[in-house]
């Protein structure tokens, strides 16, 4: 299903991972969490996995034994206007429909 963000951002890879991890924004994840919960594939997210951690966009927290988790870097002025964006258009659509 394509949603709001998706249609008006566009339905690639990069915008799935941000998706998710906006709306998940105070959890953090390991990396085939992230690819489930954006619904690509693990090859898919580490095509695009390093531009996101690089740019600042993803945050390595913690490691649970050999797993590594990440979360939305909720600093980052991009990411933080993406919030924005998100909570004031899709956030308020998604209550218009309740």
């Amino acid at each position: 299903m394509e949603t709001l963000f998706r249609q008006a951002l566009g339905d690639t890879p990069k915008i799935r991972v941000l998706e998710f991890l906006i709306e998940g924004r105070e959890l953090d994840y390991s990396i085939s969490d992230i690819a489930e919960g954006a619904e690509i594939g693990r090859t898919t997210l580490f095509r695009v996995f390093d531009d996101l951690v690089m740019a600042g966009v993803i945050v390595p927290t913690r490691q649970i034994g050999n797993a590594k988790l990440f979360r939305l870097n909720v600093k980052n002025p991009f990411v933080k206007k993406m919030i924005e964006l998100f909570d004031e258009v899709i956030m308020s659509k998604k209550k218009i429909a309740a």
